[in-house]
């Protein structure tokens, strides 16, 4: 574990006492780190510390609906006064799975205007030095890691309970995509064991995010890559596009998208995928790499957005067609560094 990490917990620990009010923010759309982070710390703060509140800038997944004590999360876009008030009165607030304030939108406006101690814990690359105490490292698998290592060391040991438990194996097994990334450091697994001796249950937790689908969602998914599943092999990348009248059509509902980015990269020579989805005043863009192709500067560079090296997202303001054809483009444009023919 990096000394830093270990100083700032430390410095942070000195802090907390059971009568601060504590507000945990994650990120806009939020997804299982971003759910599995804030709860897990949630969980293990309400074992000692009365009011801690979790503010989420929208709703999350129906796929997350299982997560434990998910109905007394706040979220900002529908229960804004209530979140509002729960922000105002907070003496600390942590942020968790990100690493600029814009990531929370409209809640940062509220922020802004509160003298609150602020800890950013997130393992994204590049942050933005906004908090008093940060936790940041890119090298482990998901936020909900850095959140058990920073348990740990608060408590001198290991953490407990299932709530816990649960939350934190949820944050790291979609953030690695079922270990598929983002976890090649040993350390990951011995955390995951240790999540299943505090009582994670692991073939539930899986059977809820990837096995448990509406019928909607499939029929969603067989059009996608009968109708809408775009292949160049010459550039090694692939992607899938989803007009409105796709989600209207196929009843979409949160979450019903997710792990669509990830099927290209299961074609022979595909090195690149992306997925591109129409909003109302937005095209939302998710990419995935293999090898050395780096995502986030991608994503960065030309679509407001971030993340990690083989994980990003963005988005972008112009149509879906035009959208489309620039991004074949820059495939031209980016093909040795793709393909690895450098």
């Amino acid at each position: 574990m990096k000394e830093d990490i270990v100083k700032v917990s430390s410095e942070i620990g000195k802090i907390l006492d059971k009568d601060k009010r504590i507000v945990i923010f994650s990120h806009v759309n939020p997804d299982g780190d971003a759910v599995g982070s804030a709860q897990g710390l949630y969980h293990y703060l309400r074992t000692w510390i009365s009011q801690v509140t979790v503010v989420l800038p929208n709703n999350f997944p129906a796929f997350l609906n299982w997560i434990p004590e998910n109905e007394k999360i706040l979220q900002f876009d529908s229960q804004t006064i209530q979140a509002t008030k729960a922000i105002q009165k907070a003496d600390i607030l942590f942020y968790c799975d990100f690493n600029d304030p814009n990531r929370i939108e409209k809640i940062s406006e509220v922020v802004n205007t509160s003298n609150n101690i602020k800890i950013m814990i997130d393992h994204h690359p590049e942050p933005v030095h906004f908090a008093d105490f940060m936790i940041s490292d890119t090298s482990v698998s998901s936020t909900s890691e850095l959140i058990y290592e920073f348990i740990s060391l608060l408590e001198a040991g290991k953490p407990k309970g299932k709530a816990i438990a649960d939350c934190l194996m949820t944050g790291i097994v979609t953030d690695t995509g079922l270990f598929n990334h983002n976890s090649e450091n040993r350390r990951t697994f011995e955390i995951v064991a240790d999540l299943l001796e505090m009582g994670a249950d692991k073939k539930f937790i899986i059977q809820k995010i990837y096995n448990d689908y509406p019928y909607d969602r499939m029929r969603l998914l067989g059009n996608s890559l009968h109708n809408r599943l775009k292949f160049y092999p010459e550039f090694a990348s692939a992607f899938i596009y989803l007009p409105k009248e796709d989600l209207v059509n196929f009843n979409h509902q949160m979450g019903d998208t997710e792990g669509f980015v990830n099927i290209p990269l299961s074609i022979t020579g595909v090195r690149f995928s992306a997925l591109f989805i129409e909003k109302d005043d937005q095209i939302k863009i998710s990419f995935r790499s293999t090898g050395d192709f780096d995502v986030n500067q991608f994503a960065r560079k030309y679509y407001h957005g971030g993340g990690h090296k083989n994980a990003s997202g963005g988005k972008s303001y112009e149509t879906l067609n035009i959208t489309i054809d620039k991004f074949v483009q820059l495939l031209q444009q980016y093909k040795m560094e793709i393909t690895g023919d450098i």
